[in-house]
């Protein structure tokens, strides 16, 4: 039993952590963002990637691993539908969230670079800001889904 309450927890807090720092990140670099302020974007946006490599990967690395052990543990089959739903939706949430780690560095670069030479951020770091924005929907929908999934764990037939 002091096992799979351990699991229980460990499982429970990264999921917190995805969502916590998720959403986190996404709050703070659109306030940054709306300031249009080169430098506070850049110092922001240098925050937010560390943020994101240390509490997002570490749960992220960690989630399937707990969450494995604690099906394990439970006598729940890796095939039951929620399960195999979670895992799909943990992929696509993870196909959204590589390309707006990377796309984080290259807004901090253009603002840091904007900053250095007293500009405005250049029109390709408000693309890039675009398609940080919408890669975040589907991916954060996928976590809250998850989250519910994990909760609710409803029948689901494939």
């Amino acid at each position: 039993m002091q096992a799979e309450l351990v699991l229980r927890w460990l499982h429970v807090i990264g999921a917190a952590v995805i969502l916590g720092t998720g959403s986190g990140i996404a709050f703070f670099l659109v306030m940054a963002h709306r300031t249009k302020n080169a430098a506070f974007i850049a110092q922001t946006a240098n925050v937010v990637i560390v943020a994101d490599w240390l509490f997002t990967a570490s749960a992220v690395v960690l989630q399937p691993i707990t969450g494995f052990l604690l099906a394990e543990r439970l006598g729940w089959s890796m095939r039951e539908g929620w399960i195999v739903a979670s895992l799909a939706l943990y992929l696509v949430a993870g196909a959204f969230w590589l390309p707006v780690v990377w796309i984080q560095y290259r807004l901090r670069d253009l603002a840091a670079e904007a900053a250095r030479t007293g500009a405005p951020p250049p029109p390709k770091y408000f693309t890039l800001y675009r398609i940080w924005f919408a890669f975040g929907v589907p991916g954060f929908t996928s976590v809250l889904v998850i989250i519910w999934l994990m909760l609710a764990r409803p029948t689901i037939g494939f």
